[in-house]
């Protein structure tokens, strides 16, 4: 007997397979660079893989990744943004918003550009003290194009899922390479920069006036937090339940963009050998092919590492740097108490402070 598969036509013009999901760790899960970040005041990726916390003179922030999730719906994390000190009273070129940015060539299925543009549907849950009146925006980078919608924070501190249905673009291409192609945006603040127009609820090119129209100001209070998570943003008119991928999956696509190779004491660097009497270097493997060769992100300062030979210690005081770098590995190599050129011995890290990643962040 054939068997045929039962799907539910409510959802006959939303993307099926897997990774659906455009947004990358949508459920807050993993956290490379770490679990909290306190006293921010300008933009970076503090703590939740993929997503950029952007901030431009709108108070100061602590971001952590929490266990505060909607009961039932099997997320086990969130990303919080506190407010620690306000800004009631913003400039105009003030801002404070998540962004989560996305490569080109992962979106030519979404046709954007032709006549047969799709659709983009973007799902999340959110919970605030801060109720009233939020703006999710689409930036397509390539073009200089936007696409702005609100959506309402209606009871304090409860969980709510909002979902967002932006249009299909007939206009502006997206570059089919490596590079950042498109945005989403969810405003939490802003300047009268962004605000002092009429909110572009249809594609167009982009217009700073329009983008945040309406915004609540989330950085007026001390008091004021905000969380989000089961964040999707995927093809058609109909949101789909989030997509759940296994950890070591969501890991891979992760670093892609950011690879945490080690933190803390003891840890081995690698098999190292002198190049020189005063540098040494290894070679560094990614465990999965970066975005584009990666720059590296370490810690540095008195013995943070230490290089072995035949017993010996020998100190790593200076920062690190690479060389020869590609998409699937680097030549770590640093300066170091002298020893003879050609000898080989063990790089360990000697300092509970120490840390080395590497980023190809779009």
């Amino acid at each position: 007997m054939a068997i045929t598969r039962i799907g539910n036509p409510a959802l006959a013009n939303v993307r099926e397979p897997n990774f659906r999901n455009i947004i990358i760790n949508g459920g807050m899960d993993l956290a490379q660079r770490g679990t909290s970040a306190t006293g921010k005041t300008s933009g970076g990726i503090y703590t939740v893989d993929r997503w950029y916390q952007d901030i431009s003179s709108m108070g100061t922030w602590s971001f952590s990744q929490t266990t505060d999730v909607p009961t039932g719906q099997g997320f086990a994390s969130s990303l919080k943004y506190d407010c620690t000190t306000a800004d009631a009273s913003p400039a105009a070129g003030d801002k404070l918003n998540l962004q989560q940015k996305f490569e080109g060539q992962n979106l030519q299925y979404l046709k954007k550009g032709t006549s047969s543009a799709e659709s983009t549907t973007a799902s999340f849950w959110v919970k605030s003290n801060k109720t009233g009146t939020y703006i999710c925006e689409l930036q397509d980078v390539d073009n200089d194009r936007a696409i702005s919608k609100s959506y309402t924070i209606s009871s304090a501190n409860t969980w709510e899922k909002k979902t967002i249905t932006f249009p299909g673009d007939t206009s502006g291409a997206l570059d089919n390479d490596n590079a950042r192609s498109l945005d989403i945006i969810w405003y939490l603040g802003a300047g009268s920069n962004l605000t002092s127009g009429t909110l572009q609820t249809s594609w167009g090119s982009k217009v700073n006036a329009n983008r945040a129209v309406g915004q609540v100001n989330l950085a007026d209070s001390t008091s004021n937090e905000w969380y989000v998570t089961g964040v999707q943003l995927e093809a058609g008119s109909v949101a789909s339940e989030f997509e759940f991928l296994p950890v070591d999956v969501n890991l891979e696509r992760c670093q892609r963009y950011y690879f945490q190779y080690l933190s803390g004491t003891s840890k081995t660097v690698g098999i190292a050998s002198y190049w020189t009497t005063t540098s040494v270097d290894t070679i560094i493997n990614f465990p999965v092919e970066m975005r584009s060769a990666p720059s590296v992100v370490a810690t540095s300062g008195s013995s943070y590492y230490t290089v072995y030979v035949a017993g010996n210690g020998r100190a790593i005081d200076a920062g690190l740097s690479v060389n020869r770098t590609n998409l699937t590995s680097t030549q770590l190599y640093a300066t170091t108490a002298s020893d003879t050129a050609g000898r080989a011995g063990l790089w360990t890290t000697t300092n509970s402070s120490a840390s080395i990643a590497f980023s190809s962040e779009l």
